[in-house]
């Protein structure tokens, strides 16, 4: 990728696709936490469906089947203290967060003991405590958040990056790009990070975004640099994550990463996703299912045997299962919870 200035020094910037004549390195431990973690947000999607289907998750619920590279690539990619906001696809982000997957199960399930005390449900979680900001509802709402949470790094002078997820859906959002004027001028350390699965609830991107082939280059005309990764491989992920943090925290943010991507399921759990064929999805999960990728990569390299990754299997079945039992069982919220979290309470300012 050809390096550009940072915006508000050139108008000139330039972006690209990066092609990958290898995939990067990582240390075998990387590679098996990178395994792990997604085989983590993998499970536990698959059991959210299953409760869903039973009727225990009420509500909207969209899973993040297929996209597990991206938020882990990402995470691997950051330092501690810094954040990250998103979309309601948003599961696969708190767990990458390492929020316990007991509260966001029994979140899911609308009881007490889940993150937001059972009244966010699933678009609605968060953890500051884990630096993760919350799942949001509104298409593109959390995008201007983000940048606010790179404007308060930028002013407590603490080097945290913010990374800000969104879909290509969004991405036409008007609010995105007051957003990308506003990190440009002020050359904000955020990563913006499109997930671009292809398909916005059942519109393809072809369809409804103009020059969809190079979403990355959204930024261009505020002088952000960006570039496109395959979303599909949790390697490339990091090393893209890696290097746009680098910038961030050099004070040449923002910073574009179009992470190409695709999620098996529909939209959310009501949708029969019936504006692609099966022979699609099915040529994605054979050819570039992330997991699948990884754990060859795995047995590959000699860093795994297959009993190994069998019993990693096991055992995150295992703390997916206590998850579901715990929000089977776990309390629904006390009807005073209705008249809490209404106002913010204040804080005495020093000084």
């Amino acid at each position: 990728m050809a390096a550009s200035k940072p915006a508000g020094k050139s108008s000139a910037v330039k972006t690209s696709k990066r092609s990958k004549k290898s995939a990067p390195v990582m240390t075998p431990e990387e590679e098996l936490s990178a395994y792990r973690e997604m085989l983590m947000i993998r499970r536990f999607e698959e059991k959210a469906g299953q409760l869903y289907g039973m009727g225990l998750i009420g509500g909207f619920c969209h899973l993040y089947i297929g996209q597990e590279a991206v938020v882990i690539g990402m995470q691997m990619a950051l330092e501690e203290g810094d954040q990250l906001v998103t979309s309601y696809r948003d599961h696969g982000h708190m767990l990458a967060a390492g929020m316990d997957p007991k509260e966001i199960m029994a979140e899911l399930a609308g009881k007490q003991g889940g993150s937001s005390r059972g009244k966010g449900g699933s678009m609605h979680m968060f953890s500051p405590e884990k630096g993760f900001y919350g799942g949001h509802g509104i298409v593109g709402a959390q995008v201007p958040l983000g940048a606010g949470l790179a404007f308060a790094n930028q002013y407590r002078g603490n080097d945290r990056v913010s990374v800000t997820y969104f879909g290509e859906g969004a991405a036409n959002q008007g609010q995105v790009y007051e957003t990308f004027n506003m990190a440009a001028l002020w050359n904000l350390p955020v990563i913006f990070v499109i997930e671009n699965n292809r398909y916005a609830m059942g519109t393809s991107v072809t369809r409804a975004a103009a020059g969809a082939e190079e979403l990355f280059n959204r930024g261009s005309a505020y002088g952000i640099q960006g570039e496109q990764v395959n979303g599909m491989n949790v390697r490339e992920v990091r090393e893209a994550g890696a290097r746009a943090a680098a910038l961030c925290r050099a004070g040449k943010g923002p910073y574009i990463l179009e992470m190409r991507t695709y999620r098996y399921r529909g939209h959310s759990m009501s949708d029969p996703a019936k504006y692609r064929t099966r022979e699609e999805v099915q040529k994605m999960r054979s050819e570039s299912d992330p997991i699948d990728q990884a754990r060859e990569w795995l047995l590959g390299s000699g860093y795994a045997t297959e009993d190994s990754l069998k019993q990693i299997d096991k055992e995150i079945r295992g703390i997916v299962n206590e998850a579901a039992e715990f929000a089977q069982i776990d309390r629904e919220p006390d009807s005073s919870e209705l008249y809490t979290d209404i106002y913010v309470e204040e804080t005495a300012h020093a000084g």
